[in-house]
């Protein structure tokens, strides 16, 4: 048994303070071949996740906020924000789901925000997401404007430590 705890939370999330990427991921599933893949997914505010899409093969996904808040976004196809969730259990909004073909991105709005995640399997690289060609890729420099401006349009700010 694996528990999630508050101890085993901090573990994954101190791994994603120190990560170059600001995130981490810890995988309960096994292999990467599994039909279901479950793992938790620590996210530092200033962490950039590229506008994507599950398709060819469809998958869906959905989100369950352990710690911290959350900010799931969905785009239409000239990235246009189409509706969005901010996920904090303290307030009572746990969990999302996206569905397969959908455009969507989560934005860190809080230190030490950890999501339990599941999504449809196996985990492919090269045909797992379908990255968005109006967002910036990991690693461009133009990346944190555009978490600036998403999060502009919302009236949303991330919080500091």
């Amino acid at each position: 048994m694996i528990k999630i705890n508050d101890d085993f939370i901090s573990l994954t999330s101190d791994k994603a303070k120190a990560s170059a990427r600001r995130r981490m991921n810890y995988n309960f599933h096994p292999r990467a071949e599994d039909t279901l893949q479950r793992m938790l997914n620590a996210m530092e505010p200033g962490t950039y996740i590229q506008p994507h899409k599950h398709e060819s093969p469809d998958k869906t996904e959905a989100f369950f906020c352990l710690r911290g808040r959350l900010l799931v976004v969905e785009y239409n196809a000239e990235g246009a924000i189409i509706d969005h969730i901010v996920l904090d259990h303290e307030k009572g909004d746990y969990g999302c789901e996206i569905p397969a073909r959908t455009w969507h991105s989560i934005i860190s709005l809080k230190p030490g925000s950890v999501a339990y995640e599941v999504k449809d399997g196996p985990y492919v690289p090269i045909n797992d997401k379908d990255f968005a060609y109006w967002a910036p890729a990991e690693g461009d420099p133009d990346c944190p404007d555009f978490i600036v401006k998403v999060l502009a349009q919302l009236q949303l700010a991330v919080e500091q430590a």
